[in-house]
């Protein structure tokens, strides 16, 4: 299939301010890149630069006044996703450096704080069974709710409200699968299904490769049930969600608006 994506937002500054954006679909071996355009308002700085894991990349503006930026794209998702339930974990000595990272805590992901938890609710499960167990639990217990959180709240705030939006529920199972010792980031995409349309964010975690004998495999969930993960295309991974949003500024801005629209052809 080929995914569709339409993505367009605006902000402002009140004086010469940098900022950094990631909203384009990665180019990746797991997606094509047929076409795609991206119009920013002219600014007094423009580079690109690598984004976290090189999984996409980031622009750097540096700019006053009103920018509006306009993003249009096909793109061919050919992710092989696997039955998490047949996947086992890796054990954390046999993990490659790149996974690492992803056990530790992180400015909204506190694992630590979630071990107990995670024993007395998942521990007659483990490996890909346990993140499906996660995912599910979350999906049954959680209210899909915009507006009941703010870009501070972070996964225990979230698991205290059982509510949230793609983002919380995305914190929420990335904070109990590093409590489970299993690697997991945060990744933003673009996803058909997903309702309002907006940027998307789901969780990866990394097991064991069922096709390659001690190595291992990425594998996206979705908590929030919406997106077609066949079809899925990431914009970017992080340790949360402050590593992969769509716009940060290094000063006051004032948000404008968005809107995103993403359909799938046969």
């Amino acid at each position: 299939m080929t995914v569709n994506i339409k993505a367009s937002f605006a902000f402002e500054f009140e004086q010469p301010t940098s900022a950094l954006l990631q909203f384009e679909a990665a180019d990746l071996p797991e997606q094509e890149i047929l076409d795609c355009t991206t119009n920013i308002t002219p600014t007094e700085h423009f580079a690109r630069v690598g984004a976290q894991e090189n999984i996409g990349e980031r622009i750097w503006i540096r700019g006053e006044g009103l920018i509006e930026v306009d993003y249009t794209a096909k793109v061919q998702p050919r992710r092989e996703l696997y039955d998490l339930a047949e996947l086992s974990a890796l054990s954390p000595h046999e993990l490659p450096g790149e996974a690492v990272s992803y056990l530790l805590d992180s400015r909204y992901c506190p694992g630590d704080e979630f071990q107990s938890l995670v024993m007395k609710e998942f521990g007659d499960t483990s490996g890909g069974a346990r993140i499906a167990a996660i995912r599910d639990w979350i999906y049954n217990h959680f209210t899909y709710a915009p507006g009941s959180s703010d870009p501070s709240t972070n996964a225990t705030e979230s698991f205290v409200a059982r509510q949230g939006i793609c983002r919380d529920f995305a914190h929420v199972l990335v904070t109990m699968a590093r409590a489970s010792t299993i690697p997991a980031r945060y990744v933003a995409c673009f996803a058909p299904g997903v309702e309002p349309p907006d940027f998307h964010a789901l969780a990866e975690v990394f097991l064991a490769d069922p096709e390659l004998p001690g190595g291992g495999t990425w594998q996206i969930v979705d908590a929030t049930g919406m997106a077609d993960l066949n079809n899925t295309v990431k914009i970017g991974v992080g340790r949360d969600a402050a590593d992969v949003s769509f716009i940060t500024s290094f000063a006051p801005m004032n948000f404008r608006n968005s809107n995103v629209e993403v359909s799938a052809d046969d």
